[in-house]
């Protein structure tokens, strides 16, 4: 058996084993994904009337159905930035629990103990996201994006819930306790609202605009609504969503190989 070979067999058995405990624990999944579907409601049916009164979406709607149409690309992101705060409890939850200390000594791939972390949240983020989609569908969302716009939101919203599932794993290596990595991941879940994710940028005051138009979650919102709603997106602005996707993944990873193979474990 090859090294690539054994690596992927390693990973397989460790996504099966991030999918059981993913099963085993379903009250995580659901408060992971009720958050958002809270915030949807809330924003939508309390202050949907105010927030999109003036506000007329491409497809013609007006008014609170206009801002369904502007908020659900906010909301699907904050679902990814709230599925994978489990992932940093997760992690936290191994470094702590002495199972680490065991798969060092057994005859398996490092590596592949945080792919299977990765790709089990990947999968998790994926169907969190769906629901939500379907909650929005059913309140009165209506996409209007080809197969091909339906093909490149989809690889956005992969590409960016890899890059945070990466900065995820490497907080909860970080992390000395579980509480500690339940709280660290929770600034992600607050960075929709200081974008354009609720509210459009230009509407923001002065130093926090600024701050909205440089974080990554702005251009990424962006750039998901452009392709789900059919507004205009920009140049720079898709080119802004991917690259804070690939430098956020690519540092993360980094860091996260570095702190698992240096951070000596319970």
């Amino acid at each position: 058996m090859t090294t690539l070979t054994h690596t992927a067999a390693d990973s397989a058995t460790m996504l099966r084993r991030s999918l059981r405990r993913i099963i085993r624990y379903p009250s995580m999944t659901v408060l992971l994904v009720g958050m958002p579907i809270v915030f949807l409601l809330l924003f939508v049916f309390v202050f949907g009337g105010q927030l999109g009164a003036d506000m007329t979406s491409a497809s013609g709607n007006t008014g609170r159905a206009a801002y369904l149409d502007y908020v659900v690309p906010g909301v699907l992101l904050m679902t990814i930035a709230a599925a994978v705060q489990g992932t940093s409890i997760t992690v936290a939850m191994d470094m702590t629990s002495g199972i680490i200390a065991r798969f060092r000594t057994m005859p398996i791939s490092r590596s592949s103990v945080l792919t299977g972390h990765v790709l089990g949240s990947l999968i998790q983020t994926i169907a969190s996201i769906a629901i939500v989609l379907a909650v929005a569908v059913a309140l009165g969302f209506r996409p209007s994006a080809t197969p091909i716009e339906w093909l490149a939101a989809f690889g956005l919203v992969v590409l960016f819930s890899v890059a945070l599932i990466w900065l995820a794993v490497y907080l909860g290596l970080s992390a000395k306790t579980v509480e500690t990595a339940s709280n660290t991941p929770m600034l992600l879940t607050l960075l929709p609202f200081l974008g354009s994710g609720f509210v459009p940028v230009d509407t923001l005051p002065p130093g926090l605009k600024q701050f909205a138009e440089y974080q990554p979650f702005t251009p990424v919102t962006e750039t998901l609504r452009g392709l789900l709603s059919d507004t205009p997106i920009g140049t720079g602005t898709v080119v802004a969503a991917l690259a804070w996707s690939v430098g956020i993944a690519v540092v993360s990873y980094a860091a996260a190989l570095r702190t698992y193979s240096r951070r000596r474990v319970a």
